[in-house]
């Protein structure tokens, strides 16, 4: 048996190969982990370490290190269970611990794994291995099966006849075939390359309308299916609207096995080639089928959950209206709509209901309570939920501002995950006084002021970005929406004075038990004015001041790189640099003149590299920056409100609202989003829709066909204009930490023991 540093060693090997990587990079990695380093902090601070690794790939290596420490110790389980069998041999050890796939080392431990009594194992207590080796060898030249079976006749043993002999001694063998491991990897590869998916509707349901009516007699190469389309027909199929299966290239494995187990000219020929049929018919084909099965609705989970974690990145990233007194409107008809007031840190002030919808006696009241909450608390913006009647309380509030001769940005906001929220433990914390209605005008303000800070506190599958999401493997879902979180929270940095518990939660070495202990520190002594106040919080010690300090700011703080990324353990570096300068480190932070007159190679050392000093001096240059777009509203017209006001032809702003493997969902302002598909996003093919559009992105839109008896809009981005879909209007920057793959991900599909055609 290997030593531990010989597996850590030899998993560092798998991950070299696999990645492609140094040695250098993938060992220091792992270290780093082994520190207790988070992704966000590795890839922005330990840049020597790492040689430049992003974010998407130092998740890979720990993903996939994870995932071949669950080998190793899978594989030491198995040579335990075989050793004391007595089985082990030599080859078997060797193949084994060169394994690289879970499936392989069970394919080879199942000859030797403990099973349920099986027809095999009958007709070995009856005494006929003896014939299946008989078989097996192949020798016998002259005779029958029948003559060489007669000797293994024993009716005390419930052994008849020859037939029952021979049929017997066929199930061993067929057993024997079904368990080798170099068999089962051809049916499988050879079932994946060339099988067919199918679907057709149930008995009972072939006269129902469903949403599943496209693949009621359906098929497609199992290999090409895309991540929609499989889990659609799962959904189906789980709905008992529809029956699926793989038609396998069954003559070719047919041949294949026989070719196994045929080696030479003998008078058990025949015998042995209805041993294979049976072989894979009876006990290959079944367990094959479902492995693929669950192997192609594992890869597409994979593909949903990129395409819901790129789209949620985007709308995490989108624009921030930054620190605006904003109006949040929660519109309703019957119950009224709420209006919350928030100052620019989005702190709560103020709110009331109006009913403007509810009969022509309330409207002046309503405008009333409108224009006093506006002018009371200077409001600068105003933000409205986009669900029931919220273009009508959008018209409503133009009109109001009109009349008062007003000028406000009124923003339409989506209300996704809003009633989430609304419910939740920590909208309950921050307003227990309040209607849940209320907390949902205020999140719907502070949603416009800053989408990240507000939507963190949501369950990321509830904010509607996603594709399938409830169809698709929840503890990969989770494990992929936080990683964006926390990605897209340390990106983008958090002010330590007014974030809220929920997003102190993501910031690296946090977690939610320090950042509520945050939160109750600020509450009892007041803003923080340092960094190194953390300190004084019970449990903050130094590691989780390393992981976290450098994605925290502090605005007007006493330390002026207190309000930057530049990291507290590079402070001395910066005030050398400064004192280089013969300036004040605060004169150096104020003026991007004086970074320009540094020379970043003179500051080299052994423990700062020019990456490091890259980042620290595009820092010093706008320090303390929001990388986030500019904010960008949406107009949309006011004479269109319901979908019957659309008209084929009409070119229309709208937003884009959700973004799948066949195209982009956009708002253009009427309760029901249209669907631009993959073929309309531009002028050009797309293969992944990400590629043209985001979510949030503020696009132009043409109507091509309007179903109001489905409630379906068609659009097309590229008829709306000239350009025909170029460049977006507006992008995030995309790090490579969101690179995403279309449909099944064939590569994945190796590295998991499957051979593919490409």
């Amino acid at each position: 048996m290997t030593t531990p540093d010989q597996t850590r060693q030899r998993i560092l090997g798998y991950l070299i190969d696999e990645t492609g990587l140094k040695p250098f990079q993938v060992a220091n990695t792992i270290e780093l982990f082994d520190e207790g380093a988070t992704v966000p902090f590795i890839a922005r601070y330990r840049k020597e370490r790492t040689g430049e690794l992003d974010e998407v790939q130092i998740r890979t290596i720990e993903e996939r290190y994870g995932y071949f420490r669950e080998l190793e110790e899978r594989k030491v389980a198995v040579l335990k269970s075989i050793a004391e069998q007595g089985k082990l041999t030599p080859e078997l050890q060797a193949r084994l611990e060169a394994s690289r796939q879970k499936t392989e080392v069970e394919d080879l431990y199942l000859p030797y794994k403990p099973k349920r009594r099986t027809k095999a194992t009958i007709a070995r207590e009856r005494g006929l291995e003896p014939l299946a080796e008989l078989i097996a060898a192949q020798e016998l030249t002259s005779g029958t099966p029948a003559e060489a079976a007669l000797p293994f006749v024993d009716p005390a043993r419930d052994v008849l006849d020859a037939a029952a002999a021979l049929d017997g001694a066929g199930h061993i063998l067929a057993e024997r075939l079904a368990d080798d491991a170099d068999a089962r990897a051809f049916v499988r590869r050879l079932t994946w390359e060339e099988g067919i998916f199918t679907a057709r509707v149930a008995a009972d349901k072939k006269e129902a309308v469903t949403k599943f009516e496209m693949y009621y007699d359906y098929q497609e190469p199992l290999r090409n299916i895309p991540s929609h389309r499989m889990l659609a027909m799962r959904r189906g199929e789980k709905e008992e609207v529809l029956l699926l299966a793989i038609v396998a290239p069954v003559e070719q494995l047919h041949a294949g096995l026989r070719r196994r187990l045929v080696t030479g000219e003998s008078i058990f020929r025949p015998l042995l080639e209805q041993v294979a049929e049976d072989a894979y018919k009876r006990l290959i084909a079944p367990s094959i089928e479902v492995e693929l099965r669950l192997e192609a609705k594992k890869l597409a989970d994979e593909a949903a959950i990129q395409v819901f974690a790129q789209n949620l990145r985007n709308l995490l990233l989108a624009p921030p209206a930054g620190m605006k007194r904003v109006l949040g409107i929660d519109p309703g008809l019957r119950t009224g709509s709420k209006l919350a007031a928030v100052d620019g840190t989005g702190r709560f002030l103020e709110h009331v209901t109006i009913y403007p919808h509810t009969g022509e006696g309330r409207v002046a009241a309503a405008k009333r309570e409108l224009l006093r909450l506006l002018d009371d608390h200077a409001i600068e913006m105003v933000a409205i939920g986009n669900g029931t009647a919220g273009r009508e309380m959008e018209q409503f509030v133009k009109e109001t501002l009109a009349e008062a001769g007003k000028r406000l940005p009124t923003v339409m906001v989506s209300e996704a995950g809003a009633s989430v929220y609304s419910a939740s433990e920590v909208a309950r914390e921050e307003f227990p006084e309040l209607d849940l209605t209320v907390r949902g005008a205020i999140s719907i303000a502070r949603r416009l002021q800053d989408p990240l800070a507000e939507l963190v506190k949501i369950d990321p599958k509830s904010i509607g970005v996603g594709q399938y999401q409830h169809d698709v493997n929840q503890a990969a879902l989770k494990k992929a929406l936080d990683d964006v979180v926390e990605s897209c929270v340390n990106y983008v940095g958090v002010d330590l004075n007014t974030a809220s518990s929920a997003l102190l939660s993501y910031v690296s070495g946090l977690g939610p038990a320090l950042a509520k202990a945050v939160v109750r520190h600020r509450d009892a002594h007041g803003p923080f004015t340092s960094r190194q106040e953390l300190l004084k919080i019970p449990r903050f010690g130094d590691k989780a001041f390393e992981q976290a300090a450098g994605f925290l700011r502090i605005r007007a703080a006493a330390h002026p790189l207190d309000n930057s990324a530049v990291h507290p353990e590079r402070y001395p570096l910066v005030a050398a640099m400064a004192a280089d300068l013969g300036v004040s480190l605060a004169a150096l932070v104020a003026d991007p003149a004086l970074v320009g007159r540094l020379d970043p190679a003179r500051y080299v050392s052994e423990s700062v590299g020019l990456p490091t000093l890259r980042d620290i001096l595009a820092e010093l240059r706008k320090p303390g920056r929001d990388p986030r777009q500019e904010f960008v509203a949406a107009a949309f017209r006011d004479d269109l409100k319901e979908l019957a006001d659309l008209r084929e032809g009409m070119i229309l702003q709208g937003v884009v609202t959700n973004v799948t493997a066949f195209g982009a969902f956009v708002d253009v302002g009427v309760h029901q989003d249209g669907l631009v598909h993959v073929s309309h996003l531009a002028n050009r093919f797309v293969k992944d829709p990400h590629e043209a559009v985001q979510v949030g992105q503020v696009v132009q839109v043409k109507v091509l066909a309007v179903d109001q008896a489905r409630r379906r809009i068609s659009l097309s981005i590229r008829e709306a204009s000239p350009g025909g879909g170029g460049e977006p209007q507006r992008r995030q920057p995309s790090p490579k930490e969101e690179r995403r793959q279309d449909g099944l991900d064939l590569g994945k599909l190796e590295k998991a023991g499957f051979r593919v055609k490409r």
